[in-house]
């Protein structure tokens, strides 16, 4: 095996091994057979463009395109040209599936599930570092440097992951490296011929091995690499302040806390809302005692999602504040609607820590020790510095809001920035989302009409299932399967609730929390994992945001939407009435037409659950990052044809018309001279400037293998240019474009294809462009320079002369 095939072998294997590091960051482990697929063809590439041979430059951007083109196969086919080659909509796709992919990073905890967007990012990243690995340690010839892309992507996993085999995942990253030094070391040393092993190496030993190989360098390398792997993974367990070092955890993650229920914890809450609802076990989060009369509206709010791009709904990036005391009025709120403050005190369970603290809303007062802040808009609290609700026992003040039907049908138009921000869609959201709001909506003459039709539309009238094993997602292709399939969860049903809400010009957000939760004896009501829940919110001026809950068999049902409630009775009534449990019931088709229809919303029918229609399609990057990746790809596309482009121009240049004057023939002769010297190189004939054009025309006939006629058309224009050069009076001579095309035709032929495509694609003569940027560059510093001197000159002899010295 040559030095060079060994050392792309191993620099792939070192690339494949430390990306095995990032296998704990997900939960299914297929992907990484895609990507050491991908990776031996990138690396089978390199080694067929390292052999044909083309310049350095070149076999990197040659790999870089087939990997694009091998990403598009996997990734984008669909929306490829032919289903490999790339176009606008290619790149469009890439964007928006690395934007999903970054969300799903954020929202998701370790190992996260294999997302199409965190695929595309770990096969891509892959393809990347084996890239540039293989460019250092192969194509350059400097596998020490490729070390430093293989750390980056290990670090990227060490930083990630909390398995407690992370010493694994470092010995095979530092192991792959090591191979891909040593694989250097020894193609370094056997360009210097045999190396003197020892006495003790016999001659068939040395035979067997290659006839020379450096045994004893290698050796000693394997020695040292193997000493200074053991150093690595063995001196950090002295040094506390590493925890632990290679070999200890790298902290508490989901599961791993006391009593083996660990810790819940997210960035955003919808991180684990459908692992939450799935849980073999309904393990308590929280508990609460509450002085209020009915708990069935007493939802825990965490935060609430506002901003919706067409991948995901997230919170917006405001601004928080110290927690004031008490809270500020909620926004939109009158006077004369109706509310009862209550009192509630929470107590969180010690593996639950939360960013975002759990409350009713609307609060108006809270009272919690540590480090909280404060954002308005969303009326939430946040944990400032690293502060959660692990263990903590805190008391809010809150208000249960009773509007009537009527102070919602008569809500006036709320205020132009809230509409602004809150009905804003992307514009890729598909035309059926409006239409399908319309649609469901037609003949209501208010909001809150149109709101209630759409809750009933989900929740009672749509034919839609309750079904928590669908795949959790909120973006285009979630909603899309949603709308197709008709069954999901309350993450499928808020979700699309509010982007139809949105549509018809109703502010509407999502909000995150608990479900109230079930009693558990002693006034306590105790909160677990399956309650956790999603629900629209939607705004109307006068009540402010007000709760809808289009989920079937899940919470319950507001009463101001109820159509069998009296307008002027929710005044009346004391506090709201319960209607569904609390937890996911077990769904019943009903087929029983005597069912009334408050009895098949609050779900005591059985499921005759329902739900929507809404699908919402990939917002995408902006246009500018479009255009970005569109110009990029055409770069990758594009430069590596640019030599091909230079040549054909500069053919077109020299072989074009003869010109009028005696200068303009002359000129264009040595031109055509030119270009029959820059064609015989490119097909591997060097150039001899020291030959007469005589001797060089017979040489580049002789090793050209030129028939007849190819051999006459050279000689014609050897011969022109001698009059050029040496007749007192050139005679013109015509022809010499077809004499040197016939010869370019003639080298093609005789050629070997790897000749052939080298002077096609990747022609010698192109670096003919270099030497013209550097003697410019040459004549341009020389100029400064005498610009320079001069300067210097004029002013020594402006000095007086007293003043010199």
């Amino acid at each position: 095996m040559s030095g060079g095939a060994r050392l792309s072998i191993c620099a792939t294997l070192a690339t494949f091994l430390a990306t095995c590091s990032l296998l704990p960051l997900v939960n299914r482990s297929t992907w990484i057979i895609q990507a050491a697929i991908l990776l031996v063809i990138q690396a089978a590439v390199g080694a067929a463009a390292r052999r044909v041979p083309l310049a350095r430059p070149l076999t990197v951007l040659v790999q870089a395109v087939v990997s694009l083109l091998l990403l598009t196969l996997v990734f984008a086919n669909a929306h490829a040209l032919g289903g490999v080659l790339p176009v606008p909509d290619t790149f469009r796709h890439f964007g928006a599936l690395l934007q999903a992919g970054g969300d799903d990073v954020s929202r998701y905890a370790i190992p996260a599930p294999l997302t199409d967007g965190i695929r595309l990012m770990l096969v891509g990243g892959a393809l990347v570092i084996g890239l540039a690995v293989d460019a250092l340690a192969v194509t350059f010839r400097s596998a020490a440097p490729a070390g430093l892309p293989l750390l980056a992507l290990y670090s990227v996993a060490a930083g990630l992951s909390q398995g407690g085999a992370a010493w694994l995942w470092f010995v095979l990253a530092a192991g792959g490296y090591l191979l891909l030094l040593l694989a250097e070391g020894r193609d370094r040393l056997s360009q210097w011929g045999r190396v003197f092993g020892g006495t003790s190496r016999t001659p068939g030993a040395m035979q067997a091995d290659g006839g020379g190989g450096a045994l004893a360098p290698v050796r000693t390398g394997r020695r040292i690499g193997a000493l200074a792997l053991g150093i690595a993974l063995v001196v950090p367990l002295a040094l506390p302040a590493l925890d632990g070092g290679l070999l200890g955890t790298s902290g508490t993650g989901v599961g791993s806390g006391p009593g083996g229920g660990g810790t819940i914890s997210a960035v955003n809450p919808l991180v684990s809302l459908k692992d939450s609802l799935n849980q073999p076990e309904d393990r308590e989060v929280m508990a609460y005692r509450t002085n209020a009369e009915q708990t069935s509206d007493l939802y825990l709010r965490i935060v609430a999602l506002d901003d919706f791009d067409g991948t995901t709904w997230r919170p917006s990036v405001r601004s928080i504040t110290d927690v004031p005391s008490p809270l500020p009025s909620p926004r939109g709120l009158d006077a004369d609607v109706r509310r009862t403050e209550i009192k509630t005190t929470i107590s969180a369970a010690d593996e639950y820590a939360q960013d975002w603290l759990p409350m009713p809303y609307p609060a108006t007062r809270v009272d919690i020790d540590g480090r909280w802040r404060y954002e308005q808009v969303g009326r939430t609290l946040v944990g400032d510095h690293g502060q959660t609700t692990r263990g903590k026992t805190y008391t809010v003040s809150s208000l249960i809001v009773q509007p009537t039907a009527e102070q919602l049908a008569d809500a006036g138009t709320p205020p132009s920035d809230l509409l602004r921000e809150f009905t804003k869609v992307p514009g890729s959201l598909p035309d059926v989302v409006e239409q399908t709001a319309l649609r469901v909506t037609q003949g209501a003459t208010n909001n809150y009409e149109r709101a209630v039709k759409l809750q009933d539309y989900f929740a009672v009238s749509g034919g839609f299932t309750y079904n928590t094993d669908v795949a959790a997602g909120s973006g285009s292709a979630a909603i899309a399967k949603f709308l197709k399939d008709k069954e999901g969860f309350c993450v499928h049903f808020s979700f699309s609730m509010a982007a139809m809400a949105r549509t018809l010009g109703i502010p509407a957000r999502v909000a995150v929390g608990f479900t109230p939760g079930s009693p558990a004896g002693d006034g306590n009501y105790s909160v677990g994992l399956r309650d956790a829940h999603a629900w629209p919110e939607l705004y109307f001026e006068g009540v402010g945001w007000t709760r809808f809950e289009p989920t079937p068999n899940r919470g319950t049902i507001p009463e101001y939407t109820q159509d069998n409630t009296p307008s002027g009775s929710a005044t009346d009534q004391a506090a709201p009435s319960a209607s569904t449990s609390t937890g996911p019931s077990a769904s019943q088709p009903s087929s029983s037409e005597s069912c009334s229809l408050a009895q098949r919303k609050d779900g005591s029918c059985g499921n005759t659950a329902p739900a929507a229609i809404v699908g919402s399609t990939d917002d995408g990057p902006p246009f500018g990052t479009i255009l970005l990746a569109t110009l990029a790809g055409l770069l990758v596309l594009v430069v590596p044809l640019l030599p091909m482009l230079w040549r054909k121009r500069v053919r077109a240049l020299r072989l074009g018309s003869s010109g009028r004057t005696d200068a303009d023939v002359a000129g264009r002769t040595l031109a055509a001279w030119r270009e029959v010297t820059d064609t015989a190189w490119d097909h591997g004939i060097l150039p001899d400037d020291s030959q007469t054009p005589r001797k060089a025309a017979a040489r580049i006939v002789r090793i050209g293998r030129l028939d007849a006629a190819a051999a006459e058309a050279v000689h014609r224009v050897a011969a022109a240019v001698e009059q050029v050069l040496y007749a007192p009076r050139p005679q013109p001579s015509s022809g010499l474009g077809e004499d040197v095309h016939r010869l370019c035709d003639a080298l093609h032929a005789n050629m070997s294809r790897t000749t052939r495509l080298r002077a096609t694609f990747a022609p010698r003569s192109a670096v003919r462009v270099a030497w013209a940027l550097g003697r410019r560059r040459e004549t341009f510093t020389a100029g400064l320079r005498a610009r320079w001197a001069a300067t210097l000159d004029r002013s020594r002899r402006a000095k007086p002369s007293g003043q010199e010295g």
